[in-house]
């Protein structure tokens, strides 16, 4: 069995107002992660995933990649051990 990890990333740029969390919900759950995806008060989205490391990367590959909605301008990432509190995916 491989090991699950929980994966918080930040994206800034125009990612509010655009779709990007239902694109970052539909991408998590094709990918068979979960999670959550809340807009922040400072304009980020933040996106919080645990699953298999590697499901995990392609995503982070895919959230400031040409073809998420709006316009990425950082993306920023922190890896930690799952905690398994997680059950689908939620957007906030």
């Amino acid at each position: 069995m491989t090991a699950e990890v929980r994966l918080t990333v930040w994206v800034t740029g125009r990612v509010q107002g655009v779709g990007y969390r239902w694109w970052a919900r539909r991408r998590a759950l094709q990918l068979g992660l979960r999670g959550h995806a809340t807009n922040l008060d400072d304009g980020r989205v933040e996106i919080v995933v645990e699953g298999p490391r590697e499901a995990c990367q392609r995503l982070l590959g895919e959230l400031g990649a040409p073809g998420a909605p709006g316009r990425t301008t950082a993306v920023v990432h922190l890896w930690a051990d799952a905690t398994g509190g997680s059950q689908g995916f939620v957007t906030k």
